[in-house]
Formats: structure tokens, sequence, C-alpha cells
């Protein structure tokens, strides 16, 4: 069997990682124009994913500890308002 690192990331910055990876460039256009508000849209679609294939329902206690958060919905919170930070950092700087 593999070891929980093996599995899931425990970190926010895998996991962000991860989704960068996994996520569609046309649903990262989608997101990065979100206002930061608007991302509890993401609960039940995105959100969800992190919940279900990340391990936050209890596999994977080192990433829902890395979040900060005590349940997985917050988890999956901070681990998509993460990767929007992220896709935000990526934009091209205008000056």
């Amino acid at each position: 069997m593999a070891e929980q690192g093996d599995k899931f990331p425990t970190t926010v910055e895998a996991a962000v990682r991860l989704l960068r990876g996994l996520v569609p460039d046309d649903e990262k256009a989608k997101i990065v124009l979100m206002a930061e508000d608007d991302l509890m849209m993401l609960h039940f679609g995105l959100g969800q994913w992190v919940r279900n294939h990340l391990g936050l329902w209890g596999d994977n206690s080192a990433l829902l500890q890395a979040t900060g958060e005590s349940n997985a919905d917050d988890a999956s919170g901070a681990i998509v308002w993460a990767f929007w930070l992220k896709l935000r950092d990526d934009l091209p700087k205008v000056h």
C-alpha cells in the first residue's frame, strides 16, 4: 500500500500544483477572473472535487492540518483560495 505522501498532496502548495495541472485552461481562465467573494460558488464544483479526491474527509490529515482549518469544507475553501491566488499571481504584470 502506498504511503500517504505518495497518494495525496500533503501541503497546500502541492495541492495547488496538482490543480494547476488538472484544471483545464478554460476553467482556470474563468476562475482567475472571479472576485474573491465569488469563490464560494466553487464549493460544490472544484471544492467538492478537492474534498473527495485529496482525502480531506479523513485519509489526509496532513493536508487538512496544512490548511489551518478543522473541517474538510473549510480546508477545500482554503485550497481553492490558494489556487485562485496562484492563478492571479501568474497573470502578466502590466506596468
